[in-house]
């Protein structure tokens, strides 16, 4: 299991180490992002698997809302000034509170469509077969920027009696497939950007130096100039040419490619015995050794009787037998000129993942680990 464990790992980076990949796929263009969408609305149609309506007041406020809005007298009429005008009783289990989110897509024009995301928001069992109600979906603005409606798609059920339940995933959040329309665009476009900035997903000295060689020595060939240079090793500017425009400029630079630069580190999970070790670790000659030490606590109570015609007890004499065992460990000398030694000597003594946790974190208290160790 070890032995797979960290061979895995050494293909992994092995073959990172000789991959360059796109531009496009380590960078972000600023400016052109997600905008997050949400809104609250009912979903109706539910075979009596929907909210309660005396738990959820909400729920029930907002029906009655809906009702009164399309010309539905929901409340009882007024016999005298001392008995005012009432809002119905509803008890009806077909609808539910729903919050509804979604992601609104850079550069998208209006009339276009987007999927959306239908959570249950009171004690709804399930929003399987029912159908979303108009929302209008708001940005962190206020505005509005869409509007969603349509019949929910439930991966989970939830089915049982009285004395049991049976359930498989989650039936009460679904989503509907281009069930929002597009009301607004989002303002900012590429033509508007005087410089395009690239943002590395991953911050990086190395990287970003050697994104910008690429895109300069490209452009020195295609444009007969310069036109990146850094901000911080985060961002890096273009100046785009004037007789091309910003969407095949930036199809072209995308579809460079470099190599990544990855820090020395070390992630460790001791929850779920994951062990990754990055391509660039280095470990200092140490000599480790790792013993294991097992002990075996076991309760055999006796049952103790007295003696005919003592007047004695019959009492519980607790017993406990305690052992003791610790197997023989062996001593392995460890130097990580490269990963492939590192891997070979971690797999010559022979542990757990949690045996191989230990070790490195020993390594990195004595100075050796040359890489940052993150714990999980």
């Amino acid at each position: 299991m070890i032995r797979l464990l960290f061979a895995l790992v050494l293909i992994v980076s092995a073959a990172g180490a000789q991959a360059a990949v796109r531009i496009k796929d380590i960078a972000d263009i600023k400016g052109l992002r997600e905008n997050q969408i949400v809104g609250y609305g009912l979903v109706i149609g539910l075979n009596g698997t929907g909210d309660t309506l005396r738990n959820a007041p909400f729920t029930e406020q907002s029906l009655q809302s809906m009702l009164e809005n399309m010309g539905i007298n929901v409340r009882n009429e007024a016999t005298s000034t001392n008995n005012p005008a009432r809002p119905t009783t509803l008890r009806t289990r077909n609808v539910a509170a729903v919050m509804v989110t979604a992601d609104l897509p850079p550069s998208i024009a209006p009339g276009e469509r987007m999927d959306v995301t239908v959570s249950s928001l009171g004690d709804a069992t399930s929003l399987l077969g029912g159908t979303l109600v108009m929302t209008s979906l708001r940005a962190a603005d206020g505005a509005v920027y869409a509007v969603a409606q349509g019949a929910v798609t439930v991966a989970g059920y939830s089915v049982g009696g009285q004395a049991q339940n049976v359930s498989q995933g989650t039936p009460t959040a679904g989503r509907i497939p281009n069930g929002a329309l597009v009301e607004r665009e989002v303002q900012g476009s590429l033509h508007e950007m005087e410089f395009l900035v690239l943002e590395l997903k991953n911050p990086d000295f190395v990287t970003a130096t050697r994104i910008l060689d690429a895109i300069n020595r490209y452009a020195g060939g295609r444009y007969r100039a310069q036109i990146a240079f850094e901000r911080d090793f985060r961002t890096i500017v273009l100046s785009k040419p004037r007789y091309i425009g910003p969407v095949r400029f930036l199809a072209e630079i995308g579809e460079l490619t470099v190599e990544p630069d990855t820090p020395a580190r070390v992630v460790i999970n001791e929850r779920t015995g994951t062990v990754v070790i990055g391509r660039d670790v280095r470990i200092s000659t140490v000599a480790v050794t790792h013993g294991n030490l097992t002990v075996r606590v076991t309760e055999m109570p006796v049952v103790s009787q007295p003696a005919p015609f003592s007047k004695g007890q019959t009492v519980v004499v607790p017993q406990t037998i305690v052992e003791a065992n610790e197997a023989g460990a062996q001593v392995a000398i460890l130097s990580g000129v490269d990963l492939q030694r590192l891997v070979r000597g971690l797999n010559q003594i022979g542990l757990k993942p949690s045996g191989i946790i230990a070790i490195l974190q020993a390594i990195k208290t004595a100075g050796a680990l040359q890489a940052d160790v993150i714990v999980q």
